[in-house]
C-alpha cells in the first residue's frame, strides 16, 4: 500500500487533497445562503436562521454568538450594525449551525440506505510536469456506501478527522492505487 504524498508539487503537479474538495462538495449540497453577510439581506438572512427558535439560539451560542439579546434586536432592526469582527462570528456561527442542522439529512443522502453515492476522483493536474516524471492516473468512480464519519468530521469542522475518513472510508477502496488519489482536481457526487 502507497505512503502519503510528503513532498506534493515537489515536479509542478497541481491539485488539492481529496478531503478539501469533499468538503467543497459538501458545502454545496448543504446550501449556505449566497447573499454576503455585508449587505443587508445576507446579515438578516444569517440573523433569522440564527434567531428564529430558542433551539436555534441555543446553538448559535453554542457556536460562539454570545451578545445580547437586546443587540441582536437592535441588529434585526436595523437601529445598530455589527461590527467587522461581529460579522465574521455571526458567520462562523451561521455555517456551523447550518452543518449541524443538516448533516443528519446528508448523512441519510449519501448512504442512501446502505446504496452509497458514487463519487467520481478527477486525476491531479500534471500539466507542468516533466514528461518522464509524470505518473498514469486516470479518472476513476467508486462507489461509497458509508458517509457516517466522512459527514460528521464536515461537520464538526474538523480538518484532520475529515481526511482520515476521506482516506479510511472511501479513497483505500481503490485498490493498490489509492495514493495516486489522495490529491486530485476535483472530487464530484451528487445525492
Amino acid at each position: 500500500m502507497p505512503e502519503r504524498n510528503i513532498e506534493f508539487g515537489k515536479y509542478g503537479a497541481r491539485g488539492l487533497k481529496g478531503h478539501e474538495a469533499v468538503a467543497r462538495q459538501l458545502n454545496a449540497l448543504a446550501g449556505f445562503i449566497a447573499t454576503p453577510i455585508t449587505t443587508r439581506r445576507g446579515l438578516l438572512a444569517r440573523l433569522h436562521y440564527l434567531t428564529r427558535t430558542d433551539h436555534a439560539r441555543q446553538a448559535a451560542r453554542d457556536a460562539g454568538l454570545t451578545v445580547t439579546d437586546r443587540t441582536l434586536k437592535a441588529w434585526l432592526d436595523g437601529k445598530r450594525s455589527p461590527a467587522k469582527k461581529n460579522l465574521q462570528t455571526i458567520e462562523t456561527a451561521y455555517r456551523t449551525v447550518r452543518r449541524h442542522n443538516v448533516s443528519r439529512y446528508l448523512v441519510a443522502r449519501l448512504n442512501r440506505a446502505g446504496r452509497g453515492t458514487r463519487v467520481e476522483f478527477h486525476p491531479l493536474n500534471q500539466s507542468q510536469v516533466d514528461r518522464p516524471r509524470q505518473r498514469v492516473v486516470s479518472f476513476r468512480t467508486l462507489n461509497v456506501r458509508n458517509w457516517d464519519r466522512i459527514v460528521e468530521a464536515w461537520a464538526a469542522d474538523d480538518e484532520q478527522a475529515l481526511d482520515e475518513a476521506w482516506i479510511s472510508d472511501a479513497t483505500v477502496d481503490l485498490g493498490s492505487e489509492w495514493g495516486q488519489y489522495e490529491y486530485v482536481t476535483n472530487i464530484g457526487f451528487a445525492a
